[in-house]
């Protein structure tokens, strides 16, 4: 059952679950003889508030029909709002177990059905709550946009798929919610959202992480080939969007530290005034190597890079590399002020799976500094 269909079946249970129990609400008012256990209302009500309960009773019974075996592919310990919303749909069908037990067996205690018509439109609407906001929220991302197709079939064109892949059809709003039902589906198996979506990644890096994932052993269907391309696409797509998210995240980070420095120099003047600050985003991709500060190999390797340097060439090479993950108006709205942040905004690039050689290192490195550091 795709995530759309999910969607509509359950503002129609929403919906159900209202009329049943504002409908019961008026049928409780008319004259009840509690010695015959019959109610004066209209039959013809009666036969609509029959109808409603046994569609919401139908209903139920099939969205828990396709979710419920899901649970049994689960991997990992099921996220808080994921628990939640089994812990609801597992309450409404005890109460629905309960008031029909109540009407075919147990006509004595009837007084209670209003209660626990209440207790079910209660729970169904957190149940909703808890999953409908969020699914409309991802439908109104800006990743099903003109131009965010546009842009994701470009970086399609990089991401090094199979030459028998249909770039010009996977990015596509139908295919793109497709790997978006892929990713809810069958990769949250293994492991959460969470984990998947924990820092963006370059066009190459995910299809490698797709296809790494998609290898392993694991409980259930496994990703076919088509599914693969469909979720990388996907993932492709709302990389911009993990890009803001680990901007502030950045941000944060860096106002912390920033407070936590000026507190050390508050408190301990002499014991901080030969430290040297470092920077939290400062990332070494390898704890066995070194990054590369491109200055220092400019400086010991002159010949090669002032032989090699085209000005026009390493534009195209900054263009073309770092429109993989973003937009080259990031660059342009928060640029580097000093050699030192571009030799750690490279770093950071190459911590989110940007595989550069040492020659490209020094032309990007050469050309922001020259761009904005030292125009």
């Amino acid at each position: 059952m795709s995530t759309a269909t999910s969607t509509i079946l359950g503002l129609i249970f929403l919906g159900l679950g209202n009329a049943s129990v504002f409908l019961m609400y008026k049928l409780w008012g008319y004259p009840f003889d509690h010695e015959t256990r019959t109610s004066a209302a209209p039959k013809s009500l009666m036969f609509v508030h029959r109808a409603i309960g046994y569609a919401y009773l139908i209903l139920y019974i099939f969205m828990m029909w396709h979710m419920v075996p899901r649970l049994w592919n689960y991997q990992i310990e099921l996220p808080p709002r994921t628990v939640a919303h089994l812990m609801l749909g597992i309450t409404i069908g005890v109460l629905l177990l309960v008031k029909i037990s109540i009407l075919r067996f147990f006509r004595h205690f009837e007084e209670a059905m209003p209660y626990i018509g209440t207790a079910l439109l209660i729970c169904t609407y957190l149940l909703i709550g808890l999953s409908i906001p969020f699914t409309l929220r991802e439908s109104t991302l800006r990743v099903f946009s003109d131009a965010s197709i546009e842009r994701t079939h470009t970086r399609l064109q990089m991401a090094g798929l199979p030459p028998d892949a249909p770039l010009d059809e996977l990015a596509t709003r139908r295919k793109l919610r497709e790997g978006q039902d892929v990713l809810l589906k069958k990769c949250v198996q293994c492991h959460d959202l969470r984990t998947i979506l924990a820092r963006p990644r370059t066009p190459p890096d995910w299809v490698r992480t797709v296809d790494r994932m998609a290898i392993k052993p694991m409980i259930g269907e496994p990703i076919s080939l088509e599914d693969q391309w469909t979720v990388s696409a996907y993932l492709i797509a709302i990389t911009p969007e993990l890009q803001v998210s680990a901007k502030e995240q950045r941000r944060q980070r860096m106002q912390a530290s920033q407070a936590q420095n000026a507190l050390a120099v508050l408190t301990n003047p002499d014991e901080v005034a030969g430290e040297v600050i470092v920077n939290p985003d400062e990332v070494i991709v390898n704890p066995d190597e070194e990054i590369v500060n491109p200055d220092e190999v400019e400086e010991t390797d002159e010949t090669s890079a002032e032989d090699t340097y085209d000005p026009e060439a390493a534009r195209e090479l900054f263009e073309i590399t770092c429109s993989l993950c973003h937009d080259l108006s990031d660059v342009d709205n928060v640029p580097p002020t000093s050699e030192e942040e571009t030799t750690e905004l490279i770093a950071r690039m190459i911590d989110n799976g940007l595989f550069l050689e040492e020659e490209d290192i020094k032309i990007i490195a050469r050309y922001l500094n020259e761009t904005y550091v030292n125009p």
